[in-house]
């Protein structure tokens, strides 16, 4: 089990990288891109983020989830061919009719949000965006079932390289503003897809096959109105934002909404690994207990992350921000905690993939939105960015309790809840401590490495000391040590020296959720260093 488990792990780490890497740089630049775009653009931006999470979902019709489940029963070439085919062919009739729509529309989406005709053409550019990007999962997917995982972070790299380069040019010289983000993805997207094509095209044949059709929009379809309705969890707060807040509001909600998902840099490795993993170990015998342990480990890597960006959640937005946006790190903690659920129920809805049992993927998320409506229509008139944070928080765990629920019925996993109840109660403990002990300090680095290095130090310490861990699990961290120790040179000691070397801490954090990237689920729009300038 455990060489399975750290084979996921490996790929996990390749999948990242490309996402720190840029991530981190576009974490970086979020001062200079601050100086240039007032919180009013970056409203603008976030309500132009929804308009795109919506368009994609209905564009993709369910079959970026069905080509991924469906390649795994093709018994060869030529099956592949006819599953991929028919999927493209499908899409490239259906969603010209969609884009047309999109378009006509376009004046009555950007007077709802902007209350203006202002930005029509931008609305329909990010329609078109989207429209492009719909074409991209297929190649991405046949990279991540064959496991070139190095390769896809080579492209993920090179796509956010692009994508911060083409936006320095166009916001800072040039000063297009929110234009400059819009016409910068699109240019990106265009590229992207001439160089994936490398991959889609020797599956792409004069061939389509209703049966195929029949079978993919089977398992897909049932998940559009699920994936509608997790989207509805994800940005119903902004539809709801245009009544109660102003532009600026929607601004500093939508950049504390990076930071607070900035843990991701675990997660969003983690999905594009993990639906390949789960896939191909679930015929094994021992698969049950597999998943029940990786839910463990995860839930573990994530309340650290957690814990630890939400202790240093202002500090951050001080020094990586200009001083007008300060107001966004309230809302970190909360949506923190909203992504801690998402983890969750990545990994304890598989059942429903496993078995096919899409068709509870809806009623969950449904109960999902319901939740996060009724919440955001309470809480953000009377408690603003605050409330609509909090909500999205506990939209997410009812989603996950739910849909958590429904796939324990038709595959039933014993999860280690006593470990993951020591879990989250160290990651509350250490996230208080870092709170109360430090006091607010004039240097935003040094609250930030103060406050870091408490939650990493008492975390781990609380886990072995709890009893959350296995005597096999200390065994191998100990051992992990006791290498890292063997592989640094001995310390050569001179005569007079009377200064020992200190340790340098640093703490990496990024916000990784691309939304023109495939899961097997729905992504959260949340603005991502690929859609959101600087963060």
């Amino acid at each position: 089990m455990f060489q399975r488990i750290a084979h996921l792990f490996r790929q996990l780490v390749i999948y990242g990288i490309g996402d720190a890497a840029t991530s981190i740089v576009s974490l970086l630049l979020l001062r200079l891109f601050t100086r240039y775009l007032t919180p009013a653009d970056y409203g603008a931006i976030t309500l132009l983020l929804t308009v795109e999470a919506v368009t994609r979902i209905l564009f993709r019709w369910g079959t970026d989830s069905s080509f991924m489940r469906l390649y795994y029963d093709c018994k060869g070439e030529r099956d592949q061919q006819v599953l991929t085919s028919t999927i493209v062919w499908f899409l490239v009739v259906v969603d010209t009719v969609l884009l047309a729509a999109g378009f006509a529309l376009a004046p009555f989406v950007g007077r709802y949000f902007f209350e203006t005709n202002a930005h029509n053409d931008l609305v329909r550019l990010v329609i078109f965006n989207t429209y492009l990007t719909t074409f991209l999962f297929i190649p991405n997917s046949l990279l991540r079932i064959r496991e070139r995982s190095v390769l896809f972070s080579v492209l993920t790299f090179a796509k956010s390289l692009g994508t911060i380069v083409a936006r320095l040019i166009l916001v800072v010289p040039f000063r297009m503003g929110v234009a400059g983000v819009v016409i910068s993805d699109t240019v990106v997207t265009v590229a992207l897809l001439v160089v994936m094509s490398r991959w889609l095209l020797p599956l792409l044949r004069p061939l389509f096959s209703r049966r195929i059709l029949g079978e993919v929009l089977r398992f897909g379809l049932p998940r559009l109105p699920h994936a509608l309705a997790h989207q509805a969890i994800a940005v119903s707060d902004r539809y709801l934002m245009a009544y109660f807040l102003t532009l600026r509001d929607i601004g500093l909600y939508g950049i504390g909404s990076t930071f607070g998902q900035a843990l991701k840099l675990f997660f969003n490795g983690f999905e594009f690994a993990w639906a390949p993993f789960y896939f191909g170990a679930m015929h094994r015998p021992d698969a049950k207990s597999i998943y029940a342990r990786l839910t463990t480990y995860v839930f573990g890597a994530v309340v650290l992350l957690a814990a630890g960006l939400s202790a240093v959640a202002r500090d951050l937005v001080r020094l990586m921000a200009q001083p007008e946006f300060i107001t966004a790190s309230t809302v970190i903690p909360a949506t923190a905690i909203g992504v801690v659920a998402q983890a969750i129920y990545q990994v304890t809805a598989i059942g429903l993939n496993i078995t096919k049992q899409a068709k509870y993927f809806p009623i969950a998320t449904t109960i999902g939105a319901v939740v996060s409506i009724s919440l955001n229509l309470v809480l953000m008139p009377r408690f603003g960015l605050l409330g609509a944070a909090y909500a999205n928080a506990a939209s997410y765990s009812a989603l996950t309790l739910v849909a958590g629920w429904f796939a324990h019925r038709v595959y039933p996993i014993t999860y280690e809840w006593r470990r993951l109840a020591l879990i989250a109660a160290a990651g509350i403990g250490s996230y208080g401590a870092a709170v109360l002990l430090v006091p607010p300090l004039r240097s935003a680095f040094a609250g930030l490495l103060l406050r870091g290095t408490i939650v990493t130090v008492l975390y781990p310490l609380a886990l072995f000391a709890s009893g959350a861990l296995e005597p096999s699990e200390k065994e191998r961290i100990v051992a992990l040590f006791g290498l890292v120790r063997k592989a640094s040179p001995e310390p050569v000691v001179q005569e007079d020296t009377s200064e020992m070397g200190g340790e340098i801490l640093s703490g990496l954090v990024e916000y990784a959720g691309r939304g023109g990237e495939d899961t097997d689920e729905p992504r959260d729009p949340r603005p991502d260093p690929e859609r959101f300038p600087g963060a």
